[in-house]
């Protein structure tokens, strides 16, 4: 399996534009705490308001994800953050793939798929047995890349209330 995935990840990084191919993901690390709002913050205030669910995330990502045991993961390119996901602790050995975003200037490059497979793969190092996600229907582009690496719509009977006014699609990986 991680042969197919290694060639599929070769030749997908020959047709990225060179900005994708000099992406360098690593943890969160002190500092970051402004790139990681601004991140989100450009997107969520282009489709949908910044919600209270938000405030309280981006303005302390440290303690709303980090310190209960998750991950956040920043794409750099030249020095500068573009991009990044974070996975949010819901139960042992599950994670909710959360606050995902690339600059703008930086979309439909492969920037955003580099960085979902980057954290998918991090939650199977960490022995995740399950990855959940929320989206909104009013971005399909985002459900399309979801639904392309093995996310699935969660049946009707199983969506969950969300914090989020914008949530309207939930979604699973099975690890």
């Amino acid at each position: 399996m991680h042969k197919n995935l290694s060639a599929s990840a070769a030749a997908s990084e020959k047709s990225i534009p060179m900005i994708a191919s000099n992406i360098r993901i690593r943890p969160f690390q002190p500092g970051d705490e402004k790139a990681f709002r601004q991140l989100n913050e450009e997107w969520i205030a282009k489709h949908f308001s910044i919600e209270e669910a938000d405030r309280a995330t981006l303005g302390d990502p440290a303690g709303k994800i980090l310190k209960p045991g998750g991950h956040i993961f920043i794409a750099v390119s030249g020095g500068e953050p573009i991009g990044c996901c974070a996975l949010v602790v819901m139960e042992p050995g599950v994670f909710e793939l959360a606050k995902m975003a690339v600059t703008e200037r930086c979309r439909g490059r492969g920037i955003g798929r580099k960085v979902l497979e980057y954290t998918v793969a991090q939650a199977r190092a960490l022995g995740a047995r399950g990855l959940y996600l929320q989206t909104s229907s009013k971005l399909p582009n985002a459900i399309h890349l979801y639904e392309s690496i093995g996310f699935r719509h969660l049946p009707p009977e199983r969506v969950k209330p969300s914090l989020y006014v914008r949530s309207d699609v939930q979604m699973e990986m099975h690890l």
